[in-house]
C-alpha cells in the first residue's frame, strides 16, 4: 500500500460544503478514506462528488460558533464509521472593518470559530485517537495572516496568528502519542472568504502581482499537501506550518 494511501481510515472535515474543505474531503475519499463531513449547511454536494468517486460520506450540520456540538460530533463518526484516525480543521469565518471601528463582536465571533472551537475540537479528538490507539493526524487551516497582519481583518489574523501558536503547542505534547499536528497556510485562494478581494479590481491586481505563480489558488491546490499530511508519509513531521501560496511568502 502507498504511503499516501488513506485505505481504512476515518477523517473528520470541518467547513466541508464548499470551498477548500469540499475540496478535501474529495480528496480523502478518492485517496480511500470515509469521510465525515461538518458545516453551517448540507454537505449536499460533496456528498454527491464522493458518491460518484466511490467513496463513503457521513454530512452532519452543527455551529461551530460554540463548543456545544463538538462531543457529538466525534460520537457520531465513530459511532458510523467505527473510529476517527484524521481531524481537519477548516471552518473558519473572517470579518473586515477598519481597525478604529473594529466591534467585540466581530472580535469574539471570529475568534471562537477560528481558534476556540479548533482546540476543543482537536482536544476531543485527541482523546478518540488515545482510546483507539494508534496515534492520529490533525491538520489545522491556518493563513498567510499566520504570518502576516493583513488590513482590516483584525480578528481574523489574531485568530490564524494564534492557531499557528496552538498547532505547535499541540505537536509538542502530542507527538509521543503518535498524533502528529500540523497546519497548511493557504495563500490567496479563490473561495467565499475572499470574494470582496476579487470583486475590487485594484485590490485583486495588487495581490496577482505578487504572487510570482500569477494566478489566485483554487481549493484543488490545497488537495496534495492535505493528503499528504492525513498520510503515513509525514508522520515524522510536527508542528509544521506548510504555506500553499504559490510563493507569495517568498517574494
Amino acid at each position: 500500500m502507498s504511503t499516501f494511501s488513506l485505505e481504512g481510515k476515518v477523517a473528520l472535515v470541518t467547513g466541508s460544503n464548499t470551498g477548500l474543505g469540499q475540496a478535501v474531503c474529495v480528496a480523502y475519499a478518492e485517496a480511500g478514506a470515509k469521510v465525515v463531513g461538518v458545516s453551517r449547511s448540507s454537505s449536499d454536494e460533496t456528498a454527491e462528488l464522493i458518491r460518484k468517486a466511490g467513496g463513503e460520506f457521513l454530512g452532519l450540520v452543527a455551529d461551530l460558533g460554540s463548543i456545544e456540538p463538538l462531543a457529538a460530533l466525534i460520537r457520531r463518526a465513530v459511532e458510523t464509521f467505527g473510529r476517527l484516525d484524521i481531524l481537519v480543521n477548516n471552518a473558519g469565518m473572517i470579518r473586515r472593518a477598519d481597525l478604529i471601528d473594529f466591534s467585540e463582536k466581530d472580535w469574539d465571533d471570529v475568534l471562537a470559530v477560528n481558534l476556540k472551537t479548533v482546540f476543543f475540537l482537536s482536544q476531543l479528538a485527541a482523546r478518540q485517537f488515545l482510546s483507539q490507539g494508534g496515534g492520529g493526524k490533525i491538520i489545522n487551516i491556518a493563513s498567510m495572516l499566520s504570518f502576516q497582519g493583513g488590513i482590516r481583518v483584525v480578528s481574523y489574523t489574531a485568530s490564524k496568528s494564534g492557531l499557528a501558536g496552538i498547532t505547535k503547542s499541540m505537536a509538542n505534547e502530542w507527538a509521543r502519542h503518535g498524533i502528529q499536528v500540523n497546519a497548511i497556510a493557504p495563500g490567496y485562494m479563490v473561495t467565499n472568504n475572499t470574494a470582496a478581494l476579487r470583486s475590487d479590481p485594484e485590490r485583486s491586481e495588487d495581490i496577482l502581482k505578487r504572487i510570482p505563480a500569477g494566478r489566485w489558488g483554487t481549493p484543488e491546490d490545497l488537495a496534495g499537501p492535505a493528503v499528504f499530511l492525513a498520510s503515513s508519509a509525514s508522520d515524522y513531521m510536527s508542528g509544521a506550518i506548510i504555506p500553499v501560496d504559490g510563493g507569495w511568502l517568498a517574494r
